[in-house]
């Protein structure tokens, strides 16, 4: 792949949990520009209507593509990837690969066949998630979490913040006394960046199991047949739809990741300001 024919990925999440999958498809595909855009401007979309979710990822893509020549796009976000992803297939002509929590292989792996997931709550109460166990667990006693606080404590780590293992042991407390619940599908991408404070509330759980080496092996069988729209080179880079305050620790991240620069993506006024930060 020369510097001239690299596709160019978009990764999408409401927050900075899509990180999680970026990583898993940049360690398979290193050779690829990435962009990033988190729409912290309307976090979090488990508390959004999904007629208001659809719009505004629709716009943010259609806009980014209009200015970047997109070759792919993951919808990095759970709650967003069970209502939008129809719609933004009629927009685009290029790929879009979305994060369907990992029902299947957790079912799989259960030797007990009583596991759980664990999601935000706009996830949990779609009807595509029961179309899921019935399709791969029904063998399964399924339970269900959907937790805001749990999204919210993943971005304060992320940002460099200190969190309290008793606020994520009180939203995962009804699982604290299954004792055969032996798999838990981290339901979304925020989850795996607290999977070790959660696998220490939840001691029993032999797997926690996430969406992101089945992402990455999508997204590079995907590119094979793909045709490179821009020969133009750039940067990898991130977008916010609201200005950071205090965020030196997640531009830190940030740039260790292979992001040169973070941008303002004004998506109202539709504008776009660098706040190049290094």
């Amino acid at each position: 792949m020369t510097a001239l024919s690299k596709p160019r990925i978009l990764f999408f999440d409401s927050g900075v949990g899509g990180l999680s999958v970026y990583q898993e498809v940049q360690k398979r595909l290193p050779d690829c520009h990435y962009l990033y855009c988190f729409d912290n401007a309307f976090f979090p979309y488990s508390e959004k209507s999904e007629a208001l979710i659809i719009e505004r990822v629709n716009k943010i893509c259609m806009h980014l593509d209009r200015l970047y020549a997109l070759d792919l796009i993951v919808i990095a976000c759970n709650t967003a990837s069970t209502i939008v992803l129809p719609s933004l297939r009629q927009h685009f002509s290029i790929p879009i690969v979305g994060t369907v929590p990992a029902i299947k292989p957790a079912a799989e792996y259960s030797s007990t066949k009583h596991i759980g997931l664990l999601a935000t709550k706009g996830t949990v109460k779609r009807e595509y998630i029961n179309h899921l166990i019935k399709k791969y667990a029904q063998s399964c006693r399924v339970e269900k979490i959907g937790s805001t606080k749990l999204v919210e404590l993943a971005e304060r780590k992320l940002r460099g913040y200190p969190i309290d293992l008793n606020e994520i042991k009180a939203e995962l407390s009804e699982w604290e006394n299954i004792p055969d619940l032996d798999a838990v599908v981290l339901g979304c991408t925020h989850f795996p960046l607290i999977k070790s404070e959660i696998q220490q509330c939840l001691p029993q759980v032999k797997y926690f199991i996430d969406s992101g080496a089945a992402i990455a092996k999508r997204v590079k069988s995907l590119l094979k047949e793909a045709k490179v729209r821009s020969k133009n080179q750039m940067n990898s880079q991130v977008f916010c739809t609201k200005p950071l305050v205090k965020e030196d620790s997640l531009l830190q991240l940030i740039h260790s990741l292979g992001f040169e620069k973070l941008s303002l993506l004004d998506i109202d006024s539709e504008i776009l300001c660098d706040s190049d930060k290094k």
